[in-house]
C-alpha cells in the first residue's frame, strides 16, 4: 500500500497567539506545520524544508510580508510554490501589491480559519 505524503506548509506569522492558533488548526488537518515569527526566519526554513504552499502575514518584522514574497519567487524551491497572503489590510492596493509580487491567494483577517484550510486544499 503505498503511503500517503504529508503535505508541509511554511506558516509564516509574527503575532504568536495567531501563529500557534493557526499551526494547530492546520496540524488537526492533517498538515505538517514549520512555523516561522519573521521573514528572516522564513528564509531559512526554506533552506531547510521542501514547503507545499506558504501562508505568510504582510505586516512582520525584519522583512515585510511583500518583500519576503517577492523574495520567495526568486528562490528555486519556491518558485512555483502557491503563496497565500494573511493580512489584516483590506485595501486594493495592499492586494494589488501583494499579487504583483508573487501572492498567489489573499484573504483578510479575521478570517474562519476553515476558510483558510479550505483555499490550502484548493492549491495542493
Amino acid at each position: 500500500m503505498p503511503t500517503v505524503q504529508t503535505k508541509k506548509i511554511l506558516l509564516v506569522e509574527d503575532e504568536p497567539d495567531i501563529l500557534e492558533l493557526f499551526a494547530v488548526r492546520l496540524e488537526i488537518n492533517g498538515f505538517e506545520v514549520v512555523q516561522a515569527s519573521d521573514g528572516s526566519e522564513a528564509m531559512e526554513s526554506v533552506k531547510k524544508m521542501d514547503p507545499d504552499l506558504i501562508v505568510l502575514d504582510l505586516m512582520l518584522p525584519k522583512i515585510d510580508g511583500y518583500e519576503l514574497c517577492r523574495m520567495l519567487r526568486f528562490e528555486d524551491k519556491t518558485t512555483d510554490v502557491p503563496i497565500i497572503i494573511l493580512s489584516a489590510l483590506t485595501q486594493d492596493y495592499n492586494k494589488e501589491k501583494a499579487f504583483e509580487v508573487g501572492a498567489t491567494e489573499y484573504l483578510t483577517k479575521p478570517l474562519d480559519l476553515s476558510l483558510l484550510v479550505e483555499k490550502i486544499n484548493e492549491y495542493i
